[in-house]
């Protein structure tokens, strides 16, 4: 049932609530950004949602328009600066995406929505991340975030493909909030946030599913079976 219509409804009564009581943070966050790193407020671009199509995500701006004497960008890492290091901290430039989720185009809890470029790239395991919308939260993002390895993210992604339910999601939500408060796993040393995806074999799955993260296995607990 939660897989069917379920996480929708849940998606959507839970984007509205989040919609009105943070848009006064949202609002706040906005006239930080427009003062401190100009126009525009916002950071748009294409990533891959569900089976792969194109949407336009919604993130509040972090970088700086900084460039060399060639009148090129200048790489994320110079391009990061205070402002976009406290937001990205604390996560409120990803306060937009509820938009998308009211959209229909992402969901609270899913895989991150990565770069379109990098579908062409997945081993066929690692695109099944893609058979649900992407999140503004995951399994990924409260097992090391991006600390860990892509092989390690797509395990993540793929695992919570095959067991997610309402609890889990509930569960992986509220582990958001804690990672959130301790600030874990924001950025890879050396990285705005981590390295590009260059592709990778995928570790054999077990029986036609994803094996089960070994650190997720000590944090979320699967539901069982007869709440899938």
């Amino acid at each position: 049932m939660y897989r069917r219509w379920g996480k929708r409804l849940f998606d959507v009564a839970a984007g509205l609530l989040a919609l009105v009581v943070l848009s006064p943070v949202m609002l706040l966050v906005a006239l930080y950004v427009r003062v401190r790193l100009g126009s525009p407020i916002l950071f748009k671009q294409q990533r891959p949602g569900l089976c792969g199509k194109p949407f336009t995500i919604y993130k509040f701006r972090t970088m700086n328009n900084a460039r060399d004497a060639d009148g090129n960008l200048l790489p994320d890492t110079q391009r990061l600066g205070r402002v976009g290091r406290v937001l990205r901290a604390s996560s409120l430039d990803e306060l937009p995406e509820i938009i998308n989720v009211l959209k229909g185009e992402m969901s609270l809890v899913g895989p991150r929505p990565l770069l379109m470029q990098y579908l062409a790239l997945y081993a066929s395991e690692q695109a099944r991340r893609h058979e649900v919308r992407p999140g503004i939260t995951g399994a990924a993002q409260i097992n090391g975030r991006n600390e860990i390895t892509w092989e390690q993210k797509f395990e993540r992604d793929v695992w919570y493909v095959d067991h997610y339910t309402f609890l889990l999601d509930v569960k992986i939500m509220a582990y958001t909030v804690i990672k959130i408060v301790r600030r874990e796993g924001i950025s890879k040393q050396g990285h705005a946030t981590t390295e590009a995806f260059i592709g990778s074999p995928m570790p054999v799955s077990l029986n036609g599913k994803a094996a089960m993260p070994p650190s997720f296995v000590e944090r979320a607990e699967p539901v069982p079976a007869e709440n899938r």
